[in-house]
């Protein structure tokens, strides 16, 4: 178990439900916000431009799916049910992300903290970047500020990329998403646009970095108290918690995803970095607790972090 049991579940902010694409934004996958998509779409391996439809520019067809709601899914109450519903946890890592950034951007970095919105979907959703499937993974959209997850990825993380089950393997690929919210508010996530691929581009130092914002999540998610005086959102993390973070941030390596598809591994197409580097930069995050450590931009060496030294 990872969260404390008698957590309240706060939904603020988070739709469920959603599935259909209707009339949806048009936005050309080129487009500003289309390409942020595109990019962090393929840390999950996903090649959105090799003429799949997983986000699209135009309209799409009505799909199966009910209209988004307001709120957490309604047995998602606890932290007893975001301990055993994978759904519920998503609410909950959100919870504790917005309580562990509402303190530490603006004390960090003099940045207001402004939260994100976080839609639970099924299969397809609107977005304010495109429409998108569930084939992208879970992903960030800068435009509408939103975390999109379909949590049936989190299944297929283990079986088809090779993660640990454990808790703090999803909770790692929340993080990982409110990562590139952290970007947008400090003006960074058009780095990524800039520099698209290679091993040293702004796409790899832009996924670095938000693997490192993961990292320093995890460092104050078990001891920063949640609001109102309360318990830390999680219990003390243990190692095997840590290992499970690092199994998700190794499996969705650029080298990994390209040796498990049956490719050569090609460091000009990277978009994400390897293996190596996103379990490192998200410890550099996790053994400091500091924004200063993530400072992937102005990295001479993606492979040393300076949190590491």
């Amino acid at each position: 178990m990872t969260f404390n049991e008698g957590m309240q579940i706060d939904s603020d902010g988070v739709s469920s439900g959603g599935g259909g694409f209707g009339r949806g934004p048009k936005m050309a996958l080129g487009g500003v916000g289309g390409l942020i998509v595109v990019v962090i779409g393929l840390f999950f391996g996903v090649d959105l431009t090799d003429g799949g439809n997983a986000l699209s520019g135009g309209q799409s067809q009505p799909g199966a799916g009910q209209p988004a709601i307001e709120g957490a899914p309604a047995h998602c109450k606890t932290g007893a049910d975001a301990n055993k519903y994978d759904d519920c946890r998503v609410v909950a890592t959100a919870q504790s992300l917005n309580a562990v950034w509402s303190v530490q951007l603006p004390k960090q970095t003099g940045k207001k903290y402004v939260k994100p919105k976080v839609v639970l979907f099924t299969n397809q959703v609107n977005t304010a970047c495109g429409a998108a499937t569930s084939d992208v993974g879970p992903f960030y959209c800068p435009a509408d500020q939103t975390a999109y997850f379909d949590v049936s990825f989190f299944k297929e993380l283990t079986t088809r990329f090779g993660a640990s089950g454990g808790p703090l393997a999803q909770e790692y690929v929340v993080a990982h998403e409110w990562g590139h919210h952290i970007q947008t508010l400090l003006g960074d996530i058009g780095r990524a646009q800039r520099d698209p691929r290679g091993p040293e581009s702004g796409a790899v130092r832009t996924e670095l970095q938000a693997d490192c914002y993961a990292g320093i999540w995890a460092y104050y998610a078990d001891k920063q108290p949640s609001p109102g005086g309360g318990q830390p959102f999680l219990n003390p993390l243990t190692d095997k918690d840590i290992r499970d973070a690092l199994s998700a941030a190794n499996a969705v390596g650029d080298d990994r995803i390209q040796r498990s598809a049956g490719r050569g591994v090609n460091p000009e197409s990277w978009t994400h970095g390897s293996s190596e580097q996103r379990q490192k930069w998200f410890l550099a995050g996790y053994k400091s607790g500091a924004v200063s450590s993530c400072d992937t931009y102005s990295a001479n060496d993606l492979n040393n972090p300076p949190g590491l030294r």
